[in-house]
């Protein structure tokens, strides 16, 4: 890949350097000589990627060694002092082994031979240590007169771009042997006349503007040669004397100029002044001359030759920049090496101080020393030579300033700006985007927010909790339009008295404040009070009412249609900007929508809640064999009904029986299937069957409603005559029993499968618990969540139930002293403390700070066992005999319970229920006498024949029986048993009061 690239490279540069070539031959047709031969500098540097270029020649009188820049390219001349004079004879520098070698060279710009030196050059010191420089000889006739040099990196130059500097060089001979310039008539001078290819120097000389000179320093003999004879506007025939070029410099820059002569003599150093001269054809004009000194063989100097060259023009340049740079509006100062001020404009003055009284002094002395961090801003910038800015603050006038500072060879320079304002505007914008940021943030928030709001209130508390607050405002009032009348929403930060009043008011009359907004669909903002009581005369006194003094009405409307008014009040007057103004008026379209989606939720989740609620037990019954407490708690994340139910269903011979269920998933679909499975528990109970026949079928009805309905249910039915509780359980959570001492136990918690996905039969429980025993019944909402399992769930109720406080409500009441009637005496000190017993569980394991996602059903149920004396049976024998028999146990055992008023009746339902037996059924009879809240008469045989009630024609003989027995009794109903099955009667009792 590296040789791909290299040959890339190659290809390019080729097809670069043939471009170069042949744009320099066209543009430099329409160039003069100096512009042509920059322009061929200019595309050598490029072509190599170079830093500068070099043009040299050989410019000394006949014998001299000499190579002398005459034009570069790329660098200020300041950093090219050690090239303006080579020798020949310094082979370790490019230009002069190009000339003595006539070849293309490629050397490094600096060595251990190179650099200040006897000459008294310059050092190239400023360059770039890896500097390295590619020479081509510049030839004419006689042979090699000066060299084209580029000033590159440490990397070789390719063979094509060698090839390129060559083609230059050539191009370069070419064009300065056909230049229109000529040598003339020059001067006869002793070394330039001989020199090979003088014709060639003598025109580049001309072509930059350049003329050289030598000075006799022992006989004070001068000479010019033509480019210097015309720059100076000396004659042809002039004296060829030191005064000659005395007598020609401006009289006010003489001492200057023999200054820097004397001591160039006396240093044994180069010489250089910039002067000006008075020319004999009256104008006058600046030049620069530079030249070094030659000696003799005891270091005496003899001879100094140099150069000169016009800069009136630069001189100029410089002055004009001078002055701008004088009365520009930036400040300027420089410095120098010794942080002394050496220059500062006017507007730098007004900043450091005047100039009489601070040029010279240490810019540290002045205010600059008081700007944090300048000093070593400065210091830094100095020593690595690299131009640096910031933004300062600065004393004297307490404003900002962005100061950029440039290292030059001799100091430092310094521009101060005035950034107050930019920074003023870039602090207005960075606290516009702060403020921008945070707005959209809170947008964000806010909307975030109302996404997630599912009712009307919660809409409002968003409002409240995210609008208020960043507007500063007290008050938030929001009416629904429904019917003509505005009715209350929602309110924040409003008296009662007030709310009263403003609910139900009529909509397009009355208040206009609010029918203006609805009538018009505009908002309104209103400032102050005097400003409202001027737009609503006849509501003046209103905002005392409201206690607010600032309003702003924004009418509520959603897809098109206005549902109602949204006012967002202050407590104090306030000014309402446009941007508030708008704001505020978007934000209203917002929770307008929120609050439309909010509406239908509510509408749907009260029907549904409705639809709940009539399918669920409105009030439980209170029977005799236990005291029932309820709670039922939806959830309360998630906006569905759940399926969660609970029943109390009264059986024949005081039985009863306790279900708890739950349909699994939410929604109007479970709620339905709860109803139905309610029902069905119902008539499955009427029909006396067991807990595991029950189940059976109810798993029937889920598993019909199809594969993704399932549902969880405990069935249990307690007999208190014999103490026994039988349940059976279908993917259900097991109960807890409370015995009379306080020990709590929970039945195997592994259930049978679910209904839906059970495999009947289902398995059956007999519990004997006695009198005084708690059955705590729940649904998995309140013992299992994504927190906790249903384990640590029914743990945690454990420890409720034997907590001191928990104890205290599980331990039975005193039963009342009663005359063997306490079976029908009301429990409502028990029902008391049950009620607060499920308080206790339901606060305790479902927090109100705590979310549930599923609803939560929990039933109570404190079991009363009959007390003993209050049943008695006896066996019957076959044949009509044991009617009477029965008749003469039944009138006993009710005269000795003190029910005399009961013994006809019960006689002539015993005797027909014995009769049916004998007449239908077989033996063995039993006879059983039940006292409760009711007289209870059973017969029971080992027939599996149900007795139905039929239509007796007027001419049967038989078929009244039963009609008889359904007209004497409170209700009558038949049970199998395993033995056979029992035809039980009720009728009510009537206590005249305990003794």
């Amino acid at each position: 890949m590296e040789e791909r690239r290299e040959t890339d490279a190659v290809g390019r540069s080729h097809s670069w350097g043939d471009e170069r070539l042949s744009l320099l031959s066209t543009v430099g047709a329409a160039l003069g000589d100096r512009e042509a031969l920059q322009h061929a500098l200019d595309q050598a540097v490029s072509e190599l990627g170079g830093l500068a270029g070099l043009m040299h020649w050989s410019c000394g009188p006949a014998g001299s060694r000499t190579l002398r820049l005459v034009l570069a390219s790329g660098l200020p001349p300041a950093a090219l002092g050690g090239w303006e004079e080579i020798r020949q004879d310094e082979a370790p520098l490019a230009p002069a082994r190009a000339v003595r070698d006539g070849r293309f060279v490629w050397l490094p710009a600096a060595g251990e031979s190179f650099g200040p030196g006897a000459t008294g050059r310059v050092s190239s010191g400023t360059l770039p240590a890896a500097t390295t420089v590619a020479s081509v000889p510049l030839t004419g006739p006689d042979g090699p007169v000066g060299a084209l040099s580029v000033l590159t990196g440490p990397r070789e130059p390719t063979p094509e771009q060698a090839a390129f500097l060559e083609a230059v060089g050539r191009w370069t001979e070419h064009r300065l042997s056909h230049s229109t310039g000529r040598i003339g008539d020059c001067d006869e001078h002793p070394w330039w006349h001989q020199r090979p290819g003088g014709s060639v120097l003598q025109q580049s000389l001309e072509v930059v503007n350049v003329g050289s000179w030598e000075w006799g320093i022992r006989t004070g003999e001068m000479w010019w040669d033509q480019a210097g004879l015309t720059l100076l506007g000396i004659p042809r025939g002039y004296e060829r004397r030191i005064e000659s070029w005395i007598d020609l410099i401006h009289p006010e820059d003489m001492p200057r100029v023999m200054a820097a002569t004397e001591k160039s003599l006396r240093e044994r150093s180069g010489y250089e002044a910039e002067y000006r001269v008075c020319r004999p054809d009256g104008t006058s004009g600046w030049v620069q001359s530079r030249a070094h000194l030659e000696f003799d063989e005891n270091g005496e100097p003899v001879r100094m030759i140099g150069r000169v060259w016009d800069t009136t023009e630069s001189r100029m340049a410089r002055e004009s920049v001078g002055q701008a740079l004088r009365y520009m509006s930036d400040a300027f100062f420089a410095v120098n090496q010794d942080w002394r001020i050496t220059f500062l404009n006017v507007e730098a003055e007004r900043l450091v101080g005047p100039a009489a009284e601070v040029l010279g002094r240490p810019l540290w002395e002045g205010p600059a020393g008081t700007v944090p961090e300048l000093e070593e801003h400065c210091r830094r910038a100095a020593a690595d030579g690299r131009p640096t800015g910031f933004d300062i603050r600065w004393p004297t006038d307490d404003r900002w300033y962005h100061i950029r500072l440039v290292p030059v060879p001799d100091g430092l320079t310094a521009y101060l700006t005035d950034a107050t304002e930019r920074r003023s505007q870039a602090a207005r914008r960075a606290e516009a985007e702060r403020a921008g940021a945070e707005q959209a943030a809170w947008i964000r928030k806010l909307t975030s927010a109302l996404a997630e709001a599912v009712t009307t209130q919660d809409v409002v508390d968003v409002v409240a909790d995210h609008v208020l607050p960043p507007f500063g405002a007290a008050g938030l009032l929001i009416e629904i339009l429904e019917g003509g009348r505005l009715h209350l929403g929602g309110a924040v930060g409003y008296p009662g008295v007030f709310l009263r009043m403003v609910d139900g008011i009529p909509a397009f009359e009355g208040f206009r404040p609010l029918n203006d907004v609805l009538n018009s669909r505009l908002p309104y903002f209103i400032s102050s009070v005097e400003e409202y009581e001027e737009l609503f005369p006849d509501l003046v006194g209103r905002p005392a009412l409201s206690r607010k003094e600032a309003w702003a009405v924004l009418p509520m409307i959603a897809s098109g249609v206005t549902i109602g008014v949204c006012i967002v009040s202050f407590a104090e007057p306030r000014r309402f900007s446009d941007e508030e103004r708008t704001l505020l008026t978007a934000l209203t379209g917002v929770i307008t929508q929120a609050l439309a989606r909010a509406r239908l939720y509510d509408a749907e989740h009260a029907r549904a809640q409705a639809l709940q609620r009539g399918l669920l037990p409105r009030a439980l019954p209170s029977p005799a064999a236990l005291t029932p407490a309820v709670r039922y708690l939806p959830a309360s994340s998630g906006t569905d009904v759940g399926g969660d139910w609970y029943d109390v269903i009264p059986l024949s011979a005081e039985r009863v029986a306790v279900v708890i269920g739950d349909v699994m998933g939410h929604g109007l679909a479970e709620a339905a299937t709860m109803g139905r499975l309610r029902t069905a528990v119902h008539t499955l109970a009427n029909l006396e069957l067991p807990p595991e026949e029950v189940l059976a079928h109810l798993n029937e009805v889920v598993s019909d409603l199809g594969d993704d309905s399932f549902a969880t249910c405990l069935y249990a039915v307690y007999d208190p005559v014999s103490g026994c509780c039988s349940l059976a359980r279908a993917g259900h959570p097991p109960p807890l029993i409370v015995r009379p001492d306080g020990g709590v136990e929970c039945l195997d918690p592994t259930p049978d499968p679910p209904l839906g996905a059970a495999e009947p039969p289902f398995s059956t429980v007999d519990l004997q618990l006695p009198d005084g025993s708690l059955l705590v019944l729940f649904t998995d909402g309140l013992v299992e969540s994504a927190a906790r399992d249903i384990d640590t769930g029914i743990a945690e109720c454990t420890q409720v139930l034997t907590s001191e406080y928990g104890r205290l409500l599980t331990c039975p009441p005193r039963r009342p002293r009663t005359n063997g009637r306490g079976a029908g005496g009301e429990h409502g000190e028990d029902r008391d403390r049950l009620d607060r017993l499920c308080d206790l569980l339901v606060g305790t394991m479902l927090p109100a700070q705590r979310l549930t996602a599923d609803d939560t059903a929990l039933l109570i149920a404190r079991l009363h066992g009959l007390p003993s004396g209050n049943t008695a049976g006896w066996p019957l024998p076959e044949g009509p005999v044991a009617a009477g028999l029965a008749r003469t146990h039944v009138r006993e055992q009710l005269e000795a319970w003190d029910l005399d008023d009961l013994v006809m009746t019960t006689e002539l339902l015993v005797s027909e229920l014995v009769a049916n037996v004998v007449r239908h059924a077989r033996g063995p009879t039993r006879l059983r006498l039940i006292r409760g809240r009711s007289l209870i008469c059973e017969v029971s045989d080992a027939s599996a024949t149900t007795p139905r009630i039929r239509r007796a024609a007027e001419t049967d003989e038989g078929g009244r029986g039963l009609q008889l027995i359904s007209a004497l009794s409170q209700r009558w109903g038949t049970r199998y048993t395993t033995e056979g099955k029992c035809i039980w009667t009720e009728q009510p009792i009537v206590y005249g009061g305990a003794v």
